[in-house]
This record gives C-alpha cells, sequence and structure tokens, in this order.
C-alpha cells in the first residue's frame, strides 16, 4: 500500500467516524424527542446513576456562554462550522488511524450540534449522569462523541513522545 493509499485510508476512516456519530446523535435526539416523547414526561429515570432528561442548551457544551443574547446563536454556528472546516483540513494531514478516528468523532459530534442550532436554535441534551445529589451536566452523544475525540488526541500527543515522534508524527 501507497503512502498516498494510506492517507486516503485515514481520511475515508475519519469521514465515516463522522458520518457515523452525526447518524448516532441526530437519531438518538429525533427518538427522544418523538418516540420517547421526553418533551412532554420531562425526565426518564434509567438507572439510579443515569436519567434522560431533557435540556434545550443554547450556550456550548456544558451551557456556558449560555443567556448571550440574539447573537449568540448564528455566532456559535459560524465558529462550529470553522472549527468543522479546520478540522477537516487536519484529517487530510492525519498520521495515525487514531488521530484520524478522533478527528471524526469531533467533527461528527459538532456537526450534531450544529443541525439541532440550525432547526431548534438549541441543542438537545437528554443524558444525565449523577450520584446521589452530586451531578454531572447534560449531554448528548455528539458532546460525548468530542470529549471522547478530544481525549484521543491528548493521548495521541502524550504518547508521541513515548513513541519517539514528534507531536506531528515525525521520527524525532
Amino acid at each position: 500500500m501507497t503512502q498516498r493509499d494510506e492517507t486516503r485510508g485515514r481520511l475515508g476512516f475519519g469521514a465515516l467516524i463522522a458520518v457515523a456519530v452525526l447518524a448516532l446523535d441526530q437519531a438518538s435526539k429525533y427518538w427522544v424527542l418523538h418516540g420517547l416523547d421526553l418533551p412532554e414526561r420531562g425526565m426518564v429515570r434509567l438507572l439510579p446513576v443515569l436519567n434522560f432528561t431533557l435540556v434545550w442548551n443554547r450556550g456550548v457544551t456544558f451551557g456556558l456562554l449560555n443567556g448571550l443574547g440574539a447573537w449568540a446563536r448564528p455566532a456559535l454556528i459560524v465558529v462550529a462550522i470553522a472549527v468543522v472546516a479546520g478540522l477537516g483540513l487536519w484529517l487530510t494531514r492525519a498520521e495515525s488511524w487514531r488521530v484520524a478516528g478522533a478527528l471524526g468523532a469531533i467533527a461528527g459530534g459538532a456537526l450534531g450540534n450544529v443541525l439541532d442550532r440550525l432547526r431548534f436554535g438549541a441543542v438537545v441534551d437528554f443524558i444525565h449522569a449523577h450520584i446521589g445529589s452530586v451531578s454531572w451536566y447534560v449531554f448528548n452523544v455528539a458532546d460525548a462523541a468530542i470529549v471522547i475525540g478530544v481525549g484521543l488526541l491528548l493521548l495521541d500527543g502524550i504518547a508521541a513522545p513515548a513513541r519517539g515522534e514528534s507531536a506531528r508524527g515525525e521520527k524525532g
């Protein structure tokens, strides 16, 4: 397999991960809104530590920047699209399958949340993990994919020196 074929393979893998995350995110949100009817039910207890609780997030991850006014929604959409474009460019240069998959997960998650903002004016969050009164932010599949993707990129960056590479994947 040539270097060019390998690069194309990683690009295709990252794109496949992005599409899969986007599809899973949008399907889960559709089911929560229309199948489970969470807007009517409000909350569904799944486990002692996990509920489905509907939250319309008008801010960014974990509700940050929530309530910044009318300009926030279009600004967040533009920033997210710019980030996805940057991730796409990075994906064309990904030096490993792990990085390609991580970039695809982040891009797919970002696109899922952008679609929500375009359709609803807010992101549909519904996964609520908690232990007793200690509660985590309510999130969705897209958010989880973004966090996992960022975590994989961090691990890859930490592991690169141990493999004798620079953070860009070059042998040192």
